[in-house]
C-alpha cells in the first residue's frame, strides 16, 4: 500500500485562511445557510455534545444528530466539549469537466467551522466543516495535530442522520455476508424498518421533499454503511471493518470523507447529482487527453451465456481470432474500443478461490497480446485489457507496476479491473473497508502515471473522486446487465434501471452495459428459448436502447454477440449516441415507474432523449423547450412497435423520423417494460 496524503487537508486550511467574517467565539449554536436562503444547518453544543440539524424552508428535515467517535483503548470523543472557534467563509466558481454529464459545473456554497476542545483531560480537539449548497450540504470532520491524539484507531463514527419524518427509503442491504458488492435488488419502505443498508440513500417524504444521504471524496477511511435503528427514525453511520475490528487506522492531521444530505424538490431534479464533485478537489491530472470516453463491444456476453468460456479449452473466449474479430466490428461501427476477458493465465480451475495466481501480462498460448493490441491500434481500436483479482489485492499490486508498463508500452489507455470477492484476499478485510479504499485509490493513482484509465467492477462505491482523477472512467457497484444471463434469479425485473436512475446512479457513472439485441437469449447448455420466468433481459428492444442515454456511462458498451447485431436496423442508435455531455435534463422521471433523460451531445448541436418504463405501459408528454427557439431538428425515434412487450414480444422495434422544434411537445409510448430513443439532430 502507498502511503496517502490528504489534498482536501491543504483546501481546508486555505479556507480558513480567506475568512470573510470574523470568528465567534465561545457561541453555543451556530448557523450557516445555502446561498439561496432555503437550506439552514445549525451546529449546536448540547450538555457538551456536538450536534447538527438541518432546516429547509423553515421546516425540519433532520433533527438535532450526535457527532463524535469512539477509539480503541481510548475514551470517545462526543462529550464534555466546549466551543474554542468558529469560522465562516462563502464560495462560488465555475469548473469545467473533461468529461462528464455535464460540462461545467457552479460550486456556490456557504461554509462554517467549528472547532470544539473537551473541557477536561485528554483535552482532545477536533473540527466540524459544513458546506451547504442550494442542492445540499456536506459535512466533515478534521483532526488536527495535537498532543493527546496521535496515531489512532476508530472503533465506530457517531455520527448520526435523525430525520424529521419517517420517510420511504430506496434501499439495499450492507454486509451481506455473500455479498457486499451492492449487486442486489431495490427495496422500499420507512427509515424506521431499515438495519443495514449502502448509501446512495434514497428518501421521500410526504411533502415531496427527496433526500439523498451518501458521502463524497473518501480516500483513506472506511465506506460508510447506515445502521437503523427499529421503529426510529435515526440512521447512524457504520463503518466497513478491517479484519480486526477497527474501523480507521489514522494519525493526525487526520480529516475525514464528506457525509452529504442531498436535497431536491422532486425526483427530476435529483440528477444530474453535482454535490460530491463539488466536495471533491480538482484534478491531479494536468494533461486528460488521453482519457476517452467511448463506446466499446467485448469479448464478455458469451461467457455469460456460457458460449465461451474464461478458462483456457476448446471453448475458449479470448483467442487472438476472437478479439481480431471484435476489433474489426468496433472499427467498422465507430466504437472506440474492444474488451477482452480471459485473456491471461489464471483462470483455470476455482479462480474464486484461487485469485493469487492471475497473472497480469502472462498470456493463455491461444492470446497474443502484444500482436492484439498493435492489431487495434492499427484499426484506431482502444484495447481495453481485464484484471481480475478476485480480491486477491495483495497479488495485483505486486504486479501493479509491471503490468501497466507493459500496458502502456502497447498502447493500451484503458482497463477493466474485476474484485469477485466478498473480502479482500488473503486479509479477510470487508469488501467496503478503508484497507480496499486505500487499494482501489492506489490503483487509482498509479493507472494515472501510465496514462490509463480505469473502468471498475465489484468496486469501491463512487464518492465524486473522478473529478480529482478523471482517469477513474466509471464502475459497476450494482446489479448489472449480466444477471439477465444467469439462470436461477429470474433476471433484473422490468423496474430495475428506472430505481438505478435515482439511487446507484446518483453515486456516479455506472457500467451497466446495455444493448442486448437476442432478447430471447439460449443457454448453450440447454439450446432452448427462455421464457419470461427465466433469467433473461426482461426489456423491449426500444428499452436496451433507451438505456443509453438513461444510464450515464463516459463509456458504453454494445453488450451483445456482434452477429446479433448483424441486419438490425437498431443498431444504428447505438453508432449515433454519444457518450459525453453537454447538458443534462430530466424531462420526467417517477422512482420505480419511469424516466425520461434529454442529454446535449458535447460540442454538437444535437439532443438525445431516453425513456424507459416498468412492468406498466406508460405515456409521457413532455416539450421540447430546450432546443434553441426557431431552429429546425429531425427526431430520428426508436419506439416500442405494434403489440410490443417484454414478456412474449420485445424484438418489435419502430423507426420513424418526424421534424420537430422548441415549440412542439412528445407523446413517448412505452410498452410494458418498453421505453424510447430518439436523437434530435439539427437541420443545416
Amino acid at each position: 500500500m502507498i502511503s496517502l496524503r490528504f489534498a482536501a487537508l491543504a483546501s481546508l486550511v486555505i479556507a480558513t485562511a480567506e475568512t470573510v467574517a470574523a470568528p465567534v467565539v465561545g457561541a453555543q449554536t451556530s448557523t450557516v445557510a445555502s446561498p439561496d436562503g432555503r437550506t439552514v444547518v445549525s451546529l449546536a453544543l448540547r450538555d457538551g455534545r456536538l450536534t447538527w440539524s438541518v432546516v429547509r424552508d423553515k421546516r425540519r428535515v433532520v433533527m438535532p444528530s450526535r457527532l463524535g467517535f469512539t477509539f480503541r483503548n481510548a475514551p470517545a470523543l462526543e462529550a464534555g466539549l466546549r466551543v474554542a472557534d468558529s469560522a465562516r467563509a462563502s464560495f462560488d466558481e465555475t469548473f469545467t469537466l473533461p468529461w462528464g454529464e455535464v460540462a461545467r459545473v457552479r460550486d456556490q456554497h456557504n461554509e462554517l467551522r467549528v472547532k470544539v476542545i473537551e473541557t477536561a483531560p485528554p483535552a482532545r480537539e477536533f473540527w466540524v466543516s459544513v458546506r451547504v449548497f442550494d442542492d445540499g450540504l456536506g459535512f466533515r470532520y478534521y483532526l488536527p495535530d495535537q498532543p493527546n491524539l496521535k496515531d489512532f484507531e476508530i472503533m465506530d463514527e457517531l455520527t448520526e442522520f435523525s430525520m424529521a419524518e419517517d420517510m420511504k427509503a430506496w434501499w439495499i442491504p450492507a454486509n451481506v455476508p455473500t455479498n457486499d458488492r451492492t449487486e442486489m435488488l431495490y427495496s422500499t419502505g420507512p427509515i424506521s424498518k431499515l438495519t443495514l443498508v449502502h448509501t446512495p440513500l434514497t428518501l421521500v417524504g410526504t411533502n415531496g421533499l427527496h433526500a439523498v444521504i451518501h458521502e463524497a471524496d473518501l480516500v483513506d477511511y472506511a465506506g460508510m454503511h447506515l445502521a437503523g435503528r427499529s421503529e426510529s427514525r435515526t440512521l447512524r453511520a457504520s463503518l466497513a471493518r478491517w479484519k480486526d475490528g477497527s474501523a480507521v487506522k489514522g494519525r493526525t492531521p487526520f480529516i475525514t470523507p464528506w457525509r452529504t444530505l442531498q436535497l431536491a424538490d422532486s425526483p427530476e431534479q435529483l440528477a444530474p447529482q453535482l454535490l460530491t464533485l463539488k466536495l471533491n478537489p480538482p484534478s491531479r491530472i494536468a494533461n486528460t487527453s488521453w482519457v476517452r470516453p467511448m463506446k466499446y463491444d467485448g469479448i464478455w456476453w458469451a461467457m455469460h451465456l456460457n458460449v465461451w468460456t474464461w478458462s483456457s479449452g476448446a471453448r475458449h473466449g479470448a483467442t487472438t481470432e476472437h478479439a481480431k474479430q471484435y476489433i474489426d466490428f468496433a472499427a467498422a461501427n465507430g466504437l472506440g474500443g474492444t474488451l477482452v476477458e480471459g485473456w491471461n493465465r489464471g483462470w483455470d480451475g476455482n479462480w474464486l478461490l484461487g485469485g493469487g495466481s492471475f497473472s497480469f501480462t502472462q498470456s493463455y498460448p491461444d492470446y497474443d497480446l502484444a500482436a492484439v493490441a498493435k492489431y487495434a491500434n492499427d484499426k484506431g481500436v482502444g484495447l481495453i485489457v481485464h484484471n481480475e483479482t478476485s480480491a486477491f489485492v495483495e497479488n495485483y499490486e505486486q504486479q501493479l507496476d509491471s503490468a501497466f508498463t507493459v500496458y502502456q508500452k502497447l498502447g493500451v489507455h484503458t482497463i477493466k479491473t474485476g474484485y469477485v470477492g466478498d473480502t479482500a484476499n488473503p486479509g479477510g478485510h470487508d469488501h467496503q473497508g478503508q484497507y480496499m479504499v486505500r487499494h482501489h485509490r492506489h490503483v487509482i493513482e498509479t493507472a494515472a502515471k501510465h496514462g490509463i484509465a480505469v473502468v471498475m467492477h465489484e468496486p469501491i462505491k463512487d464518492t465524486g473522486e473522478r473529478r480529482t482523477w478523471p482517469n477513474m472512467l466509471s464502475r459497476e457497484g450494482a446489479r448489472g446487465q449480466e444477471y439477465n444471463a444467469w439462470g436461477g434469479e429470474g433476471g433484473n425485473p422490468p423496474e430495475h434501471e428506472t430505481i438505478l436512475f435515482f439511487t446507484r446512479l446518483l453515486a456516479g457513472p455506472m457500467d451497466f452495459t446495455p444493448g442486448i439485441f437476442n432478447l430471447l437469449i439460449t443457454r448453450s447448455e440447454t439450446n432452448t428459448p427462455r421464457t419470461p420466468n427465466d433469467s433473461r433481459p426482461r426489456t423491449t428492444l426500444a428499452k436496451q436502447l433507451a438505456l443509453y442515454v438513461v444510464l450515464y456511462s463516459p463509456v458504453q458498451m454494445a453488450a451483445d454477440l456482434i452477429e446479433n447485431y448483424a441486419n438490425q436496423p437498431g443498431f444504428q442508435f447505438i453508432r449515433d449516441v454519444a457518450v459525453d455531455w453537454d447538458t443534462t435534463r430530466v424531462l420526467h422521471g417517477r422512482i420505480g415507474d419511469d424516466v425520461v433523460v434529454a442529454r446535449k451531445t458535447k460540442g454538437k448541436d444535437e439532443w438525445f432523449i431516453g425513456a424507459i418504463t416498468d412492468e406498466a405501459a406508460r405515456t409521457v408528454d413532455v416539450s421540447l423547450n430546450f432546443l434553441p427557439k426557431g431552429q429546425q431538428y429531425v427526431a430520428d425515434i426508436y419506439a416500442d412497435g405494434k403489440g410490443a412487450n417484454w414478456r412474449d414480444n420485445p424484438l418489435a422495434l419502430s423507426i420513424t423520423h418526424q421534424p420537430v422544434t422548441a415549440a412542439e411537445r412528445l407523446k413517448i409510448v412505452m410498452a410494458p417494460g418498453g421505453g424510447q430513443a430518439i436523437r434530435l439532430r439539427r437541420v443545416p
